[in-house]
């Protein structure tokens, strides 16, 4: 939904095609990183998640050791958004339609063929659709991705976790004190209130199933809620039921002609540090801009290839950091020694501050080449003497902000906006963003400002 977005904002014309006739009422994720938050913001739909939400101080989060975040962090938004992920589905759905997509519901994918100029989809109601492109963010196990004979290659699952939504009888005093002791020991358990009526429940399974698809029983929860904690807490009338595990895998290649894999279609991982939802739409936001300008012809021949350049090397190191808080949730002697060490590396502010960035996406930067900072990272929100940076990434134009004067973009005034309007707070002559917000350029002088417009916005008018 996000990436449908992103593509009506270049002008494509997008069809959404979902096999689910009806959202899904299962929960996976359970807030929006700090990253997410800023790509709300330029969209101008963080009010609307702000209302529906909860919003939480950052703080550390990595292997669930509780740490302050660390001062100053390079953020107008040093907070993350607590909502279940029907909530985040349901408002990005409804942003994708407001932006003109058109959503077909119950219907899922059958086949596709592509050529030269596009990609045939057959549907399972028999009916076969024509694009210029198609991207699978269909999930882990991605009909898309095994079309195209697309890699995945990783780790096998080897620990699962029975997950729901239950009422209980049980006194909530009573709950949260035995939760809270279990967990001195055992991360892997929780219980806790859902925020919406009911309870939350996760908890290691026996073993890992045959087949994740198949929803556990209720009794199946109980009796591993018994094993770990001695009781049940008396669960009863589950709204739903499912299981999860610890499958770390990254596609091979991220594309094959004219068809593209995003979100857990190329990248699947335990939900350790709550990045999983978090990267998809992030994948989307760098992905969106450039599909829609191969679509409106003016991105040059390399622009699309930059997607998976870009977004590959971050996937592989969300899974390395998931890999590494696995370990750290580990009861054996070993891991809980070295989690005792990381807990007292977490107190030094750079130690904080490192793996807080990488949850958070924050401390992402692409590769640009060689340059200053911040090259090849995102621009956090700046004031303006007139307004503010993100209201003006709005309409998913590049920006040359200008402190000099004596910049032009005139040739490329379709696809980028020039701000002279410039707070002292721009530690540059000059910069230009790309429409996902990350600095492309930063200087004073018009000749190499023009080759970087060329590589990234095309040629001029």
């Amino acid at each position: 939904m996000m990436l449908a977005a992103e593509l009506r904002l270049q002008g494509a014309t997008v069809l959404v095609v979902e096999q689910d006739a009806q959202p899904k009422k299962l929960v996976r994720s359970l807030g929006l990183h700090v990253r997410s938050v800023e790509v709300l913001d330029q969209r101008g739909l963080l009010e609307r998640f702000l209302a529906a939400g909860t919003r939480h101080p950052a703080a550390g989060s990595f292997a669930g050791i509780p740490k302050p975040a660390p001062p100053g962090l390079d953020t107008a938004y040093p907070y993350l958004i607590g909502m279940p992920q029907t909530v985040t589905d349901r408002l990005l759905e409804e942003h994708a339609a407001e932006s003109g997509a058109r959503i077909r519901r119950g219907c899922a994918l059958a086949g596709l063929s592509q050529d030269d100029d596009g990609v045939t989809v057959a549907l399972a109601d028999g009916t076969r659709v024509r694009s210029r492109y198609l991207v699978g963010c269909d999930g882990g196990r991605s009909t898309v991705r095994k079309l195209l004979g697309i890699g995945f290659p990783g780790e096998a699952a080897q620990t699962e976790w029975l997950l729901g939504e239950v009422e209980a009888t049980e006194a909530p005093e009573r709950i949260a004190s035995t939760v809270a002791e279990i967990r001195r020991t055992q991360l892997g358990f929780g219980v806790g209130p859902t925020g919406y009526g009911g309870w939350r429940v996760v908890v290691p399974a026996a073993q890992v199933a045959d087949d994740r698809a198949v929803p556990p029983t209720l009794e199946e929860l109980r009796q591993r809620m018994v094993a770990i904690a001695g009781t049940d807490f008396g669960v009863h009338s589950p709204r739903w039921l499912s299981r999860f595990n610890d499958a770390t895998r990254l596609a091979e290649r991220y594309r094959a002609g004219r068809v593209l894999l995003a979100g857990d279609a190329a990248h699947v991982h335990p939900p350790l540090g709550g990045q999983g939802l978090n990267l998809g739409i992030q994948d989307s936001f760098n992905l969106g801009w450039k599909l829609g300008a191969a679509v409106a012809g003016w991105a040059r021949d390399d622009l699309l290839a930059t997607y998976e350049a870009e977004r590959r090397p971050v996937a592989a190191d969300v899974l390395d950091l998931t890999r590494a808080q696995a370990v750290l949730i580990s009861t054996e002697p070993g891991p809980q020694a070295v989690r005792r060490l990381f807990a007292q590396l977490l107190d030094f502010d750079d130690v904080n501050r490192f793996l807080t960035e990488k949850i958070t996406a924050t401390g992402i930067r692409y590769d640009f080449g060689p340059g200053p900072e911040p090259l090849g990272r995102r621009l956090p929100d700046l004031p303006l003497k007139t307004g503010r940076l993100y209201e003006l990434m709005r309409h998913g134009k590049g920006l040359l902000l200008d402190r000099t004067g004596n910049l032009a973009v005139d040739p490329w005034a379709d696809r980028v906006d020039l701000v002279t309007d410039m707070s002292a707070d721009l530690d540059a002559p000059a910069v230009l963003l790309r429409p996902d917000g990350h600095v492309a350029w930063i200087g004073d002088d018009q000749r190499t400002l023009t080759e970087h417009l060329s590589r990234w916005f095309g040629a001029p008018r």
